[in-house]
């Protein structure tokens, strides 16, 4: 199933939440929506699955207007961050809850029920486990049965909203792999909410980036990182540092200093030159490098992160280094960027 979104708006008390959001998701594609609070991801995602109606703009769901239909006309599939299982249910009887509530004309035959609660109890590895509740179950096991349940009634769409938000770091982890490898087995359209941007960049086919109710970049996770459309993009995705710099004649200056940059096709004038500490390297020769006094260390997985304070405002940069490297503790050093992206100011 394909789905269009088409100069959306949503207000709320002549608040905008989205302010004309379009977007195109392609059949079978899992797209994750990634930004701060605040940023519109999930008021788009309810949009979608119907549990809010737009101001203004449209849904379409293949050929089919679907901005005005209930969640029901939609099928949908939608799993909520705090799994919301009925507490009082087997994980059977939660998982066949959509199907028992339809209509009588559309409703399969409990028989029918339970085996498609039993089969989908399989594909989200938790077999065996149809007659306990929800207080038996770990949180990760609470989370499949509530995809499970979502994939019950065989939606068109499956829509997450923060899926593994209440989980602890190593579960997550482990979800994230799982329902990657779920989502190329059954092939459902799958948008998904996160502000975790390692889940994002690790899970989809395409990150939608968001800030204050806009789309700000939609692309992979590679062209997200290497190709950051905006200072918005490249200050979210990834580590990252700024300096205020100026641009003359494409040559880059740090305050009066000349770096081994060039910017032929930025105007002149202030600009915004952002860095990431992997791009970084030390140098002892000074002919257009960044001079910075040691701010601070610290340990980060398998680096050495060096804080370094530059230029009189004090701005300050971080370089990453290996854990082995040491005689950084303390003085003035020089770096030199391997990669970088200049913007012009604000």
């Amino acid at each position: 199933m394909e789905i269009s979104v088409r100069s959306l708006r949503k207000e709320f008390d002549r608040t905008p939440a989205l302010n004309g959001v379009s977007l195109d998701i392609q059949s079978g594609e899992l797209i994750a929506l990634l930004g701060p609070s605040g940023s519109g991801k999930t008021t788009l995602l309810r949009l979608i699955a119907g549990l809010e109606f737009p101001t203004a703009g449209s849904i379409f769901f293949g050929d089919e207007d679907a901005s005005h239909k209930s969640v029901q006309d939609r099928h949908v599939g939608f799993v909520f961050q705090h799994y919301a299982l009925f507490k009082h249910m087997s994980v059977l009887d939660n998982i066949g809850f959509g199907l028992k509530v339809r209509p009588r004309g559309q409703r399969p035959s409990d028989a029918e029920v339970r085996k498609r609660a039993g089969d989908l109890l399989d594909l989200v590895q938790l077999p065996g486990l149809g007659n306990r509740f929800p207080h038996q179950l770990s949180g990760g096991q609470r989370q499949r049965v509530a995809l499970a349940r979502a994939l019950a009634i065989q939606p068109q769409v499956l829509l997450l909203d923060e899926p593994f938000g209440a989980l602890d770091a190593k579960v997550r982890k482990e979800l994230r792999r799982w329902l990657r490898e779920l989502h190329d087995r059954t092939g459902h359209t799958t948008v998904f909410v996160t502000h975790d941007q390692e889940e994002a960049m690790e899970m989809s086919d395409r990150v939608v980036v968001m800030s204050q109710g806009r789309i700000e970049q939609v692309g992979t996770p590679d062209e997200i990182y290497d190709q950051p459309a905006s200072p918005f993009v490249y200050a979210f995705i990834g580590d990252s540092s700024e300096l205020s710099v100026r641009v003359d004649r494409g040559a880059v200056y740090l305050e009066d200093a000349a770096l081994a940059l060039v910017a032929p096709d930025l105007p002149d004038g202030p600009a915004r030159l952002f860095l990431r500490p992997h791009d970084l390297t030390i140098t002892d020769d000074p002919a257009g490098a960044i001079a910075g006094r040691v701010a601070g260390v610290r340990r980060q997985a398998g680096a050495r992160v060096v804080e370094l304070e530059v230029g009189a405002k004090g701005e300050r940069i971080e370089v990453a280094l290996p854990e082995t490297e040491r005689g950084m503790e303390n003085g003035t050093h020089m770096v030199r960027p391997r990669k970088w992206q200049l913007y012009p100011a604000a």
